[in-house]
């Protein structure tokens, strides 16, 4: 059988000049996707990839089958009390998306526990993807809000995969049947809010660059042509969303860049009033508002660059309203905070894991609440966080727990008795039993001293003598935190014997704002080498043989992918890289582009300041690939990705190919591109494990581990 030989895409050169810096660039013709030619690409290189791992197809279909039959398929989420129903989602065997429904409330009645794939007396089924999706490849949902008194549903949806939606509202009347009644609305961005009346909608919209940057207001069965412009945000680093508080007396409108917010409040009874400021934005100062009954509570950095938690007074309009509420401790990140009736629940981070505080009101002290407790937990690295609480008025907290090796459990936490009552655990089909696997929290040293958190799972019978195969995970950026989760497909390959391990570098969010700060703009090659460190890490404590680790990344963690393979080749055997952000430096020096004006404050700006573009092209992926040898490489990306273009993954690829000296046939460099999809790849949940059990069949084949 002869051997599959790679597209390889024309070169039309195309020059870049900024700062002095001639580069030329002769891929940047893949970025047109209404053309023939660079859809045929793409289509070439999917046919490659396919022809490559055509003899993965029966470990592929394991993979598919093992995720499959570990996961219930017919089963549903823990209702949730709002108004007098209770709220919840059922899956069903054989069908990609979920239904959302909804039991009416017994006076007196517990929490009804519906059986799964059984319906009951007075179930109503609010919206089932399954039916909203028919005659489409993609279907997501971006906001899902019913009004206050139950009888409207507003629903956004995308068919497409580029995150602009459709606003759909749905009337149910006494017999339960819903009724499409409003659909006027299109392009649309994430996010809604009803006024009290159930008569407006509030939404947003984006502009040619895909940023969020108005807030209009629908009345419901109206031509959205009289829509009324609420709000614009026209500084371009802004991003613009809309919600409702937990308790719907307020519209909120938040504004936010990389480090700057500022929040808009409206009274949902008075939909047509100005929104307020609750305080100006300040460059630098971050906060977030959570309206609780009589006050504001506000989590901040105005003082500190960890965060602390304020209050205010519902009228507030300036920082000069606000007052401590809970002194800042060291080494604490606060994170955000909800408000009930009685209590507050903070959420922090402390020593690289979440945490949960709860705070009682109590009117004899001085701030309005007393002193607050934690909850605690006794495993080694896990993520608790708050759950699905719609209800202001709950005395009851719902609260989820995971870790690399205890699936997702569901808990009401009571609040004034401190008790955990276990509702729910996701199931695990067949003979799953978390005794057989091992976690724990490794620290590896940066180059400069840093010592940087390792999560790490494997099988109980795998020793730590230098042979498993490894695969070892990480982002890096924007504060945001990989934290220790579960999933069943991660099982087919610990079974295998492969150790998997979350690198935490500089850039995420795990150990506090400084640890973000030390991985971002000028510093952001902290992210880079701190991830190789991780990695020699795994090789020197014996947990993963040297010629045997695996390298995934997504995203911003795409560029850690490609800024690795150039730093230190030789450490992987093969990369992952996931709709992957590698042509930045082209990126962020186009202002139309989405992820630039807005990204100056995570990247530094390319365009005006020449030491910042030096800066980049010294790491950014597409431009410093060596004449090397280099690890296997499976770029996966999506034609309608609007955060990601397609181009930047089918560049690095074809520069890839006409550069590195690895043979292609022992590590091939693949390119596959969903045609109907966007950032998220796959909508549906079968689709999506037939993606991940093509990724995990490719990186299994290269460690050896088939």
């Amino acid at each position: 059988m002869s051997t599959p030989k790679p597209p390889v895409a024309a070169q039309v050169d195309h020059v870049r000049e900024h700062h002095g810096d001639r580069f030329v660039d002769p891929y940047e013709w893949l970025r047109d996707k209404s053309a023939p030619e660079v859809i045929a690409h793409l289509e070439a290189e999917n046919a490659y990839a396919d022809a490559v791992t055509e003899h993965l197809e029966p470990l592929r279909q394991r993979i598919f089958e093992e995720i499959r039959s570990r996961t219930l398929e017919t089963d549903l989420s823990v209702p949730a009390r709002l108004g007098g129903w209770w709220y919840y989602a059922r899956t069903f065997e054989g069908r990609q998306y979920a239904a959302h429904c909804r039991l009416p409330v017994v006076a007196g009645a517990d929490r009804p526990r519906p059986e799964p794939g059984v319906a009951i007396d007075g179930e109503q089924v609010l919206l089932d993807g399954n039916v909203e999706s028919e005659g489409h490849e993609f279907f997501s949902l971006g906001a899902f809000e019913v009004c206050q008194d139950g009888t409207r549903l507003a629903y956004a949806v995308d068919l497409e995969g580029d995150e602009r939606f459709t606003l759909r509202v749905k009337e149910f009347g006494e017999d339960g049947q819903g009724t499409l009644i409003d659909e006027a609305v299109t392009d649309t961005g994430y996010g809604v809010a009803w006024s009290e009346d159930g008569r407006h909608l509030f939404y947003t919209r984006v502009n040619e660059a895909w940023r969020p940057f108005q807030v209009w207001r629908h009345e419901v069965g109206t031509d959205a042509a009289g829509d009324s412009l609420v709000f614009e945000d026209p500084d371009e680093r802004f991003w613009v969303g809309v919600g409702a508080s937990r308790d719907d007396r307020w519209v909120v409108i938040q504004c936010g860049s990389t480090t700057t917010s500022e929040v808009r409040l409206i009274d949902a009874s008075r939909p047509l009033d100005e929104p307020r400021v609750v305080a100006p934005r300040t460059h630098g100062v971050e906060y977030d508002v959570e309206p609780a009954g009589d006050r504001l509570l506000i989590v901040h950095n105005a003082g500190d660059p960890d965060f602390e938690l304020a209050s205010a007074p519902l009228e507030a309009t300036s920082r000069e309203d606000w007052t401590p509420l809970v002194p800042p401790t060291p080494g604490e990140r606060v994170v955000a905070v909800e408000a009930f009736a009685d209590h507050a629940v903070v959420s922090l981070r402390r020593d690289g894991l979440t945490a949960l505080r709860v705070l009682p009101r109590d009117a004899a002290s001085e701030n309005g609440f007393g002193t607050g407790h934690d909850l605690g937990f006794d495993e080694p690295v896990y993520t608790v966080s708050t759950g699905n609480n719609p209800a202001y008025d709950s005395g009851v907290v719902q609260v989820t727990f995971e870790s690399l090796v205890t699936p997702t459990a569901v808990y009401d936490y009571d609040m004034s008795a401190r008790t955990l009552s276990l509702l729910k655990q996701q199931p695990v089909l067949g003979d799953y039993d978390a005794t057989r696997y091992v976690q724990r929290r490794e620290w590896a040293t940066a180059d400069d001293g840093t010592r940087v958190p390792i999560s790490l799972v494997a099988r109980a019978d795998v020793a730590a003598d230098g042979t498993a195969p490894g695969l070892l995970y990480g982002y890096g950026s924007y504060e945001i935190s990989i934290d220790p989760s579960f999933s069943i497909a991660r099982l087919s390959l610990l079974d295998r014997g492969v150790v998997f391990a979350i690198a935490h570098p500089r850039g995420g969010g795990e150990m506090g704002r400084r640890w973000y700060e030390g991985g971002k703009l000028q510093a952001k090659k902290n992210t880079f080498t701190d991830f190789v460190a991780c990695a020699d890490h795994l090789v020197s404590s014996g947990w993963v043989a040297p010629d045997r680790l695996a390298a995934e990344g997504r995203s911003a963690g795409g560029l850690l992918m490609g800024a690795i393979t150039n730093l230190a080749p030789d450490r992987f055997r093969v990369v992952h890289a996931g709709v992957p952000f590698v042509d930045a430096l082209t990126t962020i020096l186009d202002p139309s582009l989405p992820l630039t004006v807005g990204e100056w404050e995570e990247w530094g700006d390319p365009l005006h300041d020449a030491s910042v573009y030096a800066y980049m092209k010294s790491y950014t992926p597409y431009e410093n690939i060596a004449v090397k040898d280099y690890p296997a490489i499976l770029a996966t990306t999506s034609l309608n990705d609007t955060r990601v273009y397609f181009v930047e993954p089918a560049k690095w690829v074809a520069r890839l190919r006409e550069t590195v000296t690895s043979d292609p046939v022992e590590r091939p460099i693949l390119l596959r591109t969903e045609m109907v999809a966007g950032h998220g790849g796959k909508s549906g949940r079968y689709d999506a494990w037939h993606q991940r059990a093509f990724e995990l069949a490719f990186l299994l084949d290269q460690l050896g581990a088939a």
